[in-house]
C-alpha cells in the first residue's frame, strides 16, 4: 500500500470527515508561506488537510445571541474537535517520521496566532484550498461544496514525496453578500479571492477582532456570523426537510 494511501486510511479509521494533500511547491504560493511562517515552514513540499464538520445544531444557534451558546460552540471547536484534529496530526506526524520523513504538525485553529498580524504560522485553508477540498471564500474561509466553510482543519507539513489529491477549486460565491451583509464588524469587502491581492482587499481582521473584544464577553468569544450565514454550509437544512 502506498504511503498515501495508508494515511488516507488512517485518517477514515479515526473518523476525520476530510483529507487531502498539497503540493506547495508552486512560487506564488511558495513566497506567500514563506511571508506568513517563515524560511523554516515555507521549506516543506507538501501538506496533509484534515478536517471535521462542526455540528450543524451548534452552529444554527449562533445568531441568537446567547453568550451560553458561544461558550459551547468555542468548547466544541476548540477543545473537541481541536483536540481531535491535534491528536490525528500527532499520528500521522509519528507515522512519516519513522520513515525519515521531516514533518510540522500545524497547531490547530487559534493556537500559534501571531497577536500583531493576527495571522497563524500557516494558513489552515490554503492547504484544503490547494487540495482540492474547496474555495475561499468572500468570508477568506475555506469552503466547501457539501458543509460550507462549517469544518474545522489541521494541517501537516512534511517532505514525503506524496501525491497531491486535487488542484484549487474556482469560487463559487458568484453574487452572493451573505457573509459580507450579516457581519456586525462590517469587516468584509465582499471582493472574490485572488491570490494576487493581499488579504486586507478582501477582509479587516483588526476590524473583526476589536469588534470581537469590545462587545463579547471573555468566555464567549467568538462571533462566527459569516460562517453560519453561507448558503453553502446550509445545505443541511434541505436535506432534513427532504427526509422529514
Amino acid at each position: 500500500m502506498s504511503l498515501d494511501r495508508e494515511l488516507e486510511r488512517l485518517a477514515r479509521r479515526n473518523q476525520i470527515d476530510y483529507f487531502g494533500i498539497a503540493d506547495l511547491e508552486s512560487n506564488p504560493v511558495k513566497d506567500f508561506i514563506r511571508m506568513q511562517g517563515g524560511d523554516v515552514i515555507s521549506s516543506y513540499s507538501r501538506a496533509i488537510s484534515i478536517g471535521l464538520v462542526i455540528p450543524n445544531a451548534i452552529v444554527d444557534l449562533l445568531p441568537t445571541a446567547n453568550d451560553a451558546i458561544r461558550v459551547i460552540y468555542r468548547h466544541q471547536v476548540y477543545e473537541v474537535l481541536g483536540g481531535r484534529l491535534s491528536a490525528m496530526s500527532s499520528v500521522m506526524t509519528s507515522r512519516l517520521q519513522r520513515d525519515g520523513y521531516s514533518t510540522f504538525p500545524v497547531p490547530v485553529a487559534v493556537l500559534g496566532i501571531d497577536k500583531e498580524r493576527l495571522t497563524a504560522i500557516f494558513s489552515d485553508k490554503l492547504a484544503p484550498h490547494l487540495a482540492g477540498l474547496g474555495w475561499i471564500g468572500k468570508s477568506c474561509m475555506l469552503i466547501t461544496p457539501k458543509h460550507g466553510p462549517r469544518v474545522v482543519w489541521g494541517t501537516i507539513l512534511t517532505n514525503a514525496p506524496l501525491f497531491p489529491t486535487g488542484t484549487p477549486m474556482k469560487s463559487r460565491c458568484g453574487s452572493c453578500h451573505a457573509c459580507v451583509d450579516i457581519c456586525p464588524a462590517c469587516a468584509y469587502t465582499g471582493k472574490t479571492f485572488d491570490e494576487a491581492e493581499p488579504r486586507e482587499s478582501r477582509f479587516n481582521p483588526y476590524a473583526c477582532f476589536k469588534y470581537i473584544q469590545e462587545n463579547l464577553s471573555p468566555k464567549g468569544q467568538t462571533c462566527g456570523l459569516c460562517l453560519y450565514a453561507c448558503p453553502h454550509g446550509m445545505n443541511h437544512k434541505e436535506s432534513e426537510t427532504r427526509s422529514i
